[in-house]
């Protein structure tokens, strides 16, 4: 799933050319991914876009916003006179409009921009602005470890990070990816963040000293600026604005090398799992 540093590269990357254009069509082929009245956007030009968490807002220069949900894989792809050419990542199926395209913006100047998703769990709403926080994916979204240029949600400061996990009696992995407590950080930088601290990702929250508390801060904030750096993790399914890979899979501390020398000592990089999700780490260096 797209994570915090996804989400805003996407964020950034359409900012540069969806502002200012006009939405002349939407074409919908599977209904249940576009919730809302087409009417209503048809017509608007946008005026900004925002991230809250792992969701995506795109401001419309009326009553309205398009609130969306990546889930697992959807995708964003803008193409214009200008970007037409550019090379696709076969993540994004290899051609646009593709089989993996089921909604598709029309907008002035012959530009359009395709959402894709190969198994179809994420969403489009068309909603009134002063309704968006109503939403509960929006209204429950946690605090978030953002550098300040990509800050829109809540912030995450360390007396509450510090307050939450004293309290918890759960793996503090599977407490860091709570969204609701703290929003945008998902498996990959979950792994990483853990690693670059030194901590166990299977102790219980409440174990941790407030030392530890605090690498884990620091390294969270350090993993989610360095993601950003590398354009984010193509571990997966995401692309850019330009339907083009990120990085920071090439970069990843321990996500997705198990079996692998420790890049801290001589230990082996392990795999668990941990409420459901594979978590990598090195018992030699994480206690």
């Amino acid at each position: 799933m797209p994570e915090l540093p996804e989400i805003e590269t996407i964020k950034l990357g359409l900012r540069r050319y969806l502002i200012g254009k006009k939405i002349v069509d939407v074409e919908v082929n599977i209904p249940k991914m576009f919730v809302g009245d087409k009417k209503a956007i048809v017509g608007a030009k946008i005026t900004n876009l925002k991230r809250i968490g792992k969701g995506l807002i795109i401001e419309l220069d009326n009553d309205f916003v398009l609130a969306i949900h990546l889930k697992m894989t959807g995708q964003l792809v803008f193409r214009d006179e200008g970007t037409k050419d550019l090379i696709l990542s076969q993540k994004t199926g290899g051609e646009l409009p593709g089989k993996w395209t089921h909604i598709t913006f029309s907008l002035d100047h012959n530009s359009k921009l395709y959402y894709n998703d190969l198994r179809q769990f994420g969403w489009i709403k068309v909603i009134k602005k002063d309704e968006l926080m109503n939403i509960p994916f929006f209204k429950e979204m946690g605090p978030e470890p953002s550098v300040a240029e990509a800050m829109n949600g809540k912030p995450l400061t360390f007396s509450y990070f510090q307050e939450i996990i004293k309290k918890a009696n759960i793996p503090i992995k599977i407490l860091i990816m709570d969204q609701k407590r703290i929003g945008g950080i998902g498996n990959i930088y979950a792994n990483d963040a853990l690693f670059k601290a030194g901590i166990d990702p299977r102790r219980k929250g409440k174990t941790l000293t407030k030392e530890e508390v605090k690498k884990l801060y620091d390294a969270i904030f350090y993993i989610i600026k360095k993601s950003l750096e590398y354009g984010g993790s193509s571990d997966e399914n995401f692309v850019n604005a330009l339907g083009q890979e990120g990085n920071y899979q090439k970069h990843a501390l321990v996500y997705g090398k198990k079996g692998q020398k420790c890049p801290k000592g001589n230990g082996i990089i392990e795999k668990v799992f941990l409420g459901g999700r594979g978590t990598f780490f090195c018992s030699s260096c994480q206690k």
